[in-house]
């Protein structure tokens, strides 16, 4: 977040927003600057691919199901709106520690042990630390203390579009997001490689939502796609994975999606034409 934080100053806070006496490394500016550019940034990414999504990926026939609710297009969009900036303020406090240096974020490639090598394994090693942590994260909200209070509100959108994909209660925003924070803390990451692998997992965040089931027919039960989160938002106990279906499998919440067998909210719409 330095690279946003120091280009942000450069370019136009340090020129035209602060004073020319307050530096640019002091602790307070720099906590606001975050917060700033934290929401903007958010927001800016969640209303761009999730209106991209919406009118060319998501399947409109979905509006017509019977669990879709009334006006829940603009209630995904408000309820989103009210959390993200909630959602900004633990986010804002772990940017901070990665801005004064205490996370293992590097700048070049040659600080790498293992040169290029190193930035593409320490990509995968992310998707597959965060997914497992979010894994057990998110299933551990599905748990009846923290249930009803904190996660509930996502379940409420049970055939989601792609605005549903930001639509969490503050606290389960900001826990599902955790583990994409923990890692440069407890792993050397390229900063360059963390600021795109940071805008990929919003943007899967909102293609699990985007009601778009096509897989390739080998991954089908590889990949944790839409169709696997459709039939988590329907079914509650499945399905609590990111990317992949191996921590389901592992933990014995795997479910088979039901679009896969000609069950799925699609296949519902396509029998109430025929009738």
């Amino acid at each position: 977040m330095d690279l946003v934080l120091d280009a942000a100053d450069r370019h136009l806070l340090t020129p035209y927003v602060y004073p020319a006496g307050w530096p640019e490394y002091e602790p307070c500016r720099q906590l606001l600057s975050l917060f700033v550019i934290t929401n903007l940034g958010a927001l800016a990414l969640y209303l761009l691919c999730a209106t991209l999504s919406y009118y060319f990926v998501f399947d409109h026939e979905l509006m017509k199901h019977p669990q879709f609710l009334e006006n829940q297009v603009r209630r995904e969009i408000a309820y989103a709106l009210r959390s993200l900036p909630s959602i900004s303020v633990p986010t804002v406090a772990l940017f901070f520690a990665e801005v004064r240096g205490y996370s293992k974020l590097y700048d070049n490639i040659e600080d790498s042990p293992y040169g290029w090598s190193g930035v593409f394994l320490s990509m995968l090693s992310f998707i597959f630390f965060t997914d497992m942590g979010i894994y057990w994260i998110h299933r551990g909200l599905h748990h009846r203390l923290f249930y009803k209070r904190f996660h509930k509100p996502h379940h409420l959108w049970k055939i989601a579009t792609p605005f549903a994909s930001h639509a969490f209660h503050p606290v389960d925003g900001f826990m599902q997001s955790l583990p994409y924070h923990i890692y440069p803390f407890l792993f050397p990451l390229h900063k360059i490689t963390y600021l795109g692998l940071y805008i990929f997992v919003n943007v899967w965040t909102i293609s699990i939502h985007d009601g778009d089931y096509r897989v390739p027919r080998f991954l089908r039960h590889v990949i944790n796609g839409s169709a696997h989160h459709t039939d988590h938002h329907l079914y509650f106990d499945y399905n609590y994975g990111q990317y992949f279906t191996l921590w389901d499998r592992i933990g014995g919440s795997y479910k088979s999606p039901t679009s896969f067998e000609g069950k799925g909210p699609h296949d519902y719409m396509r029998k109430l034409r025929e009738k």
